[in-house]
């Protein structure tokens, strides 16, 4: 546990299936080596991100769980693709949205935006947008 307050786009942390709560220093490997963290694997892993204008890189589908996201300001569109159909949900200002388990999406980011993410990440998969 941390002595201190932290910065959460920094910093985030794993809630994981016991009682503890563990800090995770964010540093310039953390996504390209995030697939051998089998630490991070049970649980949940809340991330936080700050979004300029413009398309995520790529499309994300979480299969062990639901994510949230609680976005704090800003303006996004999460499209969902739910197999045959894709569908945008709007995120404006202070809004949340639950992607379903298994459900393919990526963002894109009208104004700069803040947000948190809480994810079940064992087995996420990523493709290109």
């Amino acid at each position: 546990m941390p002595a201190a307050a932290f910065d959460i786009l920094d910093t985030y942390v794993h809630l994981a299936d016991g009682p503890e709560v563990v800090p995770v220093p964010v540093g310039p490997d953390f996504w390209e080596t995030i697939d051998r963290r089998t630490d991070l694997h049970a649980g949940r892993l809340v991330t936080a991100y700050r979004f300029e204008p413009g398309k995520w890189n790529h499309w994300e589908m979480h299969p062990a769980g639901d994510e949230i996201v609680c976005q704090f300001s800003g303006s996004m569109d999460l499209v969902l693709d739910e197999g045959r159909d894709r569908r945008t949900v709007q995120l404006r200002g202070r809004s949340a949205f639950i992607i379903p388990r298994g459900v393919w999406h990526w963002g894109l980011v009208h104004a700069p935006s803040e947000a948190i993410f809480i994810t079940r990440g064992e087995g996420t998969e990523h493709r290109p947008a």
